[in-house]
Formats: C-alpha cells, structure tokens, sequence
C-alpha cells in the first residue's frame, strides 16, 4: 500500500515539526511549504492526498490558498484541513468558505489531529 502524501502547510517551522513528528509514526509521507504561495506550488507540484493549512501565512493567507486550491481542476478534490490559532466562530465560518472541509484550533491533539486526517482520507 502507498503511503498516504500530506502536505503541512506552516510559516511557523516547530508547528511543522510538531505536525511531521505526530504524521510520521503513523506512516504517512510529508512534505511541507512555509508561506502561501510555496503552498500552491507544491500542492500543484506533490499532488498530495490532503492538506493541513494554517491561515495566518506570509505571501498569501490561508483563506485565499484554500479558494485558489478549491478552484482548480487539478487540486480541487484534495481534502483541505485549517490548522491554525484562530479560533473565533467568524474564522471557522470564513475558513469553511473559502473551502477547507475541516477545521482545528492550536493547541491541538495529536490523537484528534490523526482521527481527522483518517477521517478525511478515508471519504
């Protein structure tokens, strides 16, 4: 069986490795972009299964990397997760309009995060 391609999406680098430690043991492959614009790119690029997103990113926000990626033909399909510290119910709403089909608050569990993912792959 492949193993399953995730694609971390953080400008913050310990957020990152936090994310690739909890990923890693449970045998996923990642790769990661730093700002919003590399985050297209590698989405375009990597072709990964689903996308964990934070919003507040340098170049281009979250809100706007996960319309671009939900109009688009090639990457539209792929399951977009918002990772991020805005927690306000105005976030989660503007987060599920531009697109992302799940969203999670930092701090977040590790155990919650894996379900999620899961969950998402699996649909």
């Amino acid at each position: 069986m492949d193993k399953k391609k995730i694609l971390i999406v953080d400008d913050e680098a310990h957020i990152v490795e936090l994310v690739r430690v909890c990923l890693e043991d449970s045998d996923y492959e990642i790769v990661e972009a730093y700002d919003g614009a590399e985050a297209l790119n590698k989405a375009r690029q990597e072709k990964p299964d689903l996308i964990l997103l934070d919003i507040m990113l340098p170049k281009m926000d979250g809100y706007e990397v996960c319309k671009n990626l939900k109009h688009s033909e090639d990457t539209r399909h792929i399951p977009v997760v918002m990772l991020t510290a805005k927690g306000q119910e105005v976030d989660k709403v503007k987060g599920f309009q531009s697109g992302a089909d799940a969203y999670m608050t930092k701090p977040f569990s590790p155990l919650r995060l894996l379900t999620e993912l899961e969950e998402k792959l699996s649909s």
